[in-house]
């Protein structure tokens, strides 16, 4: 079957929605008889980047730099998306970062800040966007990384760089191929995002080929694509892991059988966790959570979540919490939305967050079961397989066939 554009991996952020880091929370833990663990210290270290996080059309000449108020930066990498980092210097009384070179246009980039008070409390900060290309052309995304070894549940994703008017040309552009061979279809989520996929998950260790051959191919009035390539990945084995929000439990399978069983505690009833067949598609050992990306008002600003795994663009991760008491693991759903495990601040790699975590490939697959909680929205992160088959066929430019 034939989908679209280049080869560039398109930011986890750029599949409709943005890097919104969010749930959190785990305060109420059941009754125990026991004091309530003492909250843990917070940062006073304030990060701030430029661009905005989830920027697009970012021109090459325009500002770019990182700050911090109350601290100092300890570390700031500006990397593209074949993972090559630009130079920069952290200003001499450490408050502020900027790059020494131009960037690339039509790429995407990530930032990311590490900050440490005057107590030596850390502040992480995670950001990308993208940079403008040049006029009347069309870029593509794409997601995984060439050669990268992806979970179970990974899907061809790709993000343009403008909105696209001839889906069907834009469709015709690119071959998907996998060995051994399996259907594949295409499915647009809006003008700016094609994803595809099987009708079931990706067997373990199938080779996924995309010959992506969009020069030259008009795909909106006056805007053609430029690219050439051809890019793919391997499905490594393969884990799936249920989390049942009733007994607060997390299953998980690997090549079909159970390793461990974890026990979380997910979203309170105020906030519930999405339901449905959520996938990997972001790590960060460790990332900053703000209750304001989400719509949340000032509940929360955790600055070093630990071992964080994203589910959906909207924030919904599965992470590691130090901050609530041990009791709630297993015993009560009292998070923004998210799945946490139990894990010591700074990240312990014994922990069951951090055993999740080294465990973890992106890609992987997480099913969340409850009688509470709406379904995930297929669109909302690299959740298509909420579709059933003929859904997701029909949303082909080229029909179903």
């Amino acid at each position: 079957m034939r989908p679209v554009l280049r080869a560039r991996r398109v930011l986890a952020a750029a599949l409709g929605l943005f890097l919104l880091a969010g749930c959190s929370g785990g305060a109420a833990a059941p009754d125990t008889g026991r004091s309530p663990r003492p909250a843990p210290p917070v940062s006073r270290a304030q990060v701030s980047t430029v661009p905005a996080d989830g920027a697009q059309e970012v021109h090459t000449g325009d500002d770019v730099a990182v700050t911090v108020a109350d601290g100092r930066l300890l570390s700031v990498r500006l990397a593209d998306d074949r993972g090559v980092a630009v130079p920069g210097r952290i200003a001499p009384d450490g408050t502020r970062w900027s790059p020494s070179e131009e960037l690339t246009p039509a790429t995407p980039y990530t930032l990311d800040a590490v900050a440490v008070d005057a107590a030596g409390l850390r502040a992480d900060q995670h950001s990308a966007f993208f940079t403008a290309g040049p006029a009347h052309t069309v870029t593509a995304f794409f997601t995984p990384d060439d050669d990268a070894t992806v979970g179970v549940g990974m899907p061809v994703s790709l993000r343009f760089s403008r909105p696209v008017a001839d889906r069907a040309a834009a469709e015709r552009a690119v071959e998907v191929t996998a060995d051994p061979p399996v259907p594949l279809a295409a499915h647009w989520f809006g003008d700016r995002r094609l994803d595809v996929r099987p009708e079931h998950l990706w067997t373990p260790g199938t080779q996924v080929r995309v010959a992506l051959r969009l020069a030259g191919v008009e795909v909106a009035p006056g805007e053609y694509g430029t690219q050439t390539r051809d890019i793919g990945f391997t499905v490594g084995r393969s884990r799936v892991s249920t989390v049942d929000l009733a007994t607060s439990t997390m299953t998980v399978r690997e090549d079909g059988e159970e390793d461990r069983v974890l026990d979380v505690s997910a979203g309170s009833p105020q906030h519930p966790t999405y339901r449905g067949v959520m996938v990997v598609s972001e790590k960060f050992a460790e990332t900053r959570m703000n209750s304001k990306t989400v719509g949340l008002g000032d509940e929360y600003d955790i600055k070093d979540v630990p071992h964080a795994m994203r589910l959906t663009a909207s924030g919904t991760f599965v992470h590691g919490n130090y901050w609530a008491d041990e009791e709630v693991f297993g015993n009560a759903n009292t998070s923004h939305g998210c799945i946490g495990l139990a894990d010591r601040q700074g990240g312990d790699p014994q922990s069951p967050a951090g055993w999740f975590f080294e465990g973890t490939l992106v890609g992987d697959v997480i099913v969340v079961e409850g009688a509470e909680g709406e379904g995930v929205p297929p669109s909302n992160g690299l959740n298509g397989w909420n579709m059933s088959w003929a859904e997701w066929r029909r949303g082909s430019a080229l029909g179903v066939h």
